[in-house]
């Protein structure tokens, strides 16, 4: 029986999946093969903070079926919160570990959005990398909004190539609001994976091992792209860090009432 409502961890107001790694991999994995229509967002800081400005994609991150914590920091706030054990689930990660499995149990997989030379790179990466790995198929969007005629095209586009598993990238939040307008439509598991097609296909570069694990991915990609994310990390990292310190601080205080009270019955 498929699990359909992972638990989750309040992450400044929004829940993120608390699972390990292996085990959201596991699941999304499952729904793939029941060919489920469902979606994952892939959680850091700057994701979290749109829906916290944003009503209205506020809903769609708290309408999807999986929301891991892509960022090293959404991790630390949740092992404070009570979830010890949680890894880090993160973009990069994602894509390797599903296009491994899916090569081993013949799933297929529909790559959707970037650029149409990032796709040609990606596409020689995976024959290498994956060789058994069946991809349906390979389809960039225009930056302008689809005509009805062009999406309900490429809806039926996607369904006909029997893909389970349909990895899109077209940057936060036009994935996620993609995902959200297209479950029950896409007869697959959409996964918004944003940055990683350009690193897979070798245009930007990956961050150390030990620069992830010490939550300075940010930092690397602002020396990348300093004019590009200077304002978005500026708009975002302090806001974060005083609504994870008020969660903290409310959960600190909760937890010491709760003592006091339990205290108080043996009086």
């Amino acid at each position: 029986m498929l699990e359909a409502f992972p638990p989750i961890q309040n992450v400044i107001g929004f829940p993120v999946t608390a699972l390990p790694f292996d085990a959201q991999i596991s699941l999304v994995m499952k729904w793939a093969s029941a060919r489920l229509s469902k979606y994952v967002c892939v959680a850091n800081v700057h994701m979290l903070m749109e829906a916290h400005t944003d009503p209205s994609f506020a809903s769609v991150l708290e309408a999807a079926d999986m929301v891991t914590p892509d960022g090293m920091p959404l991790v630390w706030l949740m092992k404070l919160m009570g979830v010890p054990h949680q890894d880090r689930v993160a973009g990069m990660d994602i894509f390797l570990a599903l296009c491994k499995q899916a090569s081993t149990e013949g799933i297929s997989v529909f790559f959707l959005g970037s650029k149409p030379d990032i796709l040609e790179r990606m596409k020689k990466n995976l024959c290498e990398e994956f060789p058994e790995l069946q991809v349906a198929d390979m389809q960039p969007l225009p930056f302008r909004p689809l005509t009805l005629e062009e999406d309900e095209a490429m809806v039926q586009k996607i369904n006909e190539s029997g893909a389970r598993l349909v990895l899109v990238s077209l940057g936060c939040p036009k994935q996620e609001i993609w995902m959200n307008q297209h479950q029950g439509k896409v007869e697959a598991v959409m996964l918004g994976l944003g940055g990683v097609f350009p690193v897979y296909a070798g245009i930007h570069k990956w961050a150390p091992n030990w620069v992830r694990r010490a939550g300075l991915e940010w930092l690397y990609r602002l020396l990348q792209e300093p004019r590009r994310l200077w304002r978005r990390y500026f708009a975002t990292i302090p806001p974060f860090l005083y609504l994870a310190s008020k969660q903290v601080l409310a959960n600190w205080v909760r937890s010491l009432r709760k003592v006091r009270s339990d205290y108080s019955r043996y009086l």
